[in-house]
């Protein structure tokens, strides 16, 4: 029979998994843009948040009793790559790079919010207090996201419209 922490410290190890991922994707995504800089420096800031998280998650793995998954953490790394050389074929990349991420971190906000839940549940305040932080980290994340959507996808057609310019990164 599975507990309530035997399943906690499961979804511990998928949202660690899930946050090495996004180091990947959002790496590889700033590595790649080159016209949009304010942009770029936002993914970078989030990047430094996201692998302070991954950080985090894995302390309350530990103080749990647990350790992070190897095979979870690698395949979310292998999966992010894909997505990455992906988006490199894609003529309007910058904006489908933003969707993605928008799309991203609101899946995040959705793990969080069933991991707070769950620490809860079982009494562990300490971890609670730790996912309700990153929760909130990935809430403002989504938040300028999505804002940044329609500015970047304004500039992007203005670009794509000019000759000789690049636009897609």
């Amino acid at each position: 029979m599975v507990t309530a922490e035997d399943r906690l410290m499961q979804w511990l190890r998928d949202a660690h998994a899930m946050e090495e991922q996004a180091v990947t994707m959002l790496d590889a995504l700033a590595k790649r843009i080159e016209n949009y800089a304010d942009v770029r420096a936002k993914v970078e800031e989030h990047l430094a948040v996201t692998r302070e998280q991954s950080r985090r998650l894995e302390s309350c793995i530990t103080a749990r009793g647990g350790d992070t998954s190897t095979i979870k953490d690698l395949a979310g790394k292998v999966t992010a790559m894909s997505q990455g050389i992906g988006g490199m074929f894609a003529a309007d990349e910058i904006v489908k790079g933003a969707m993605a991420l928008y799309t991203f971190e609101h899946m995040e906000i959705a793990s969080y919010r069933v991991l707070v839940a769950a620490a809860e549940e079982v009494g562990d305040t300490a971890t609670a207090a730790v996912l309700q932080a990153i929760l909130d980290e990935e809430i403002e994340a989504a938040h300028w996201v999505g804002e940044m959507l329609p500015d970047i996808t304004v500039r992007y057609l203005k670009r794509d419209e000019a000759t000789g310019i690049e636009a897609k990164r």
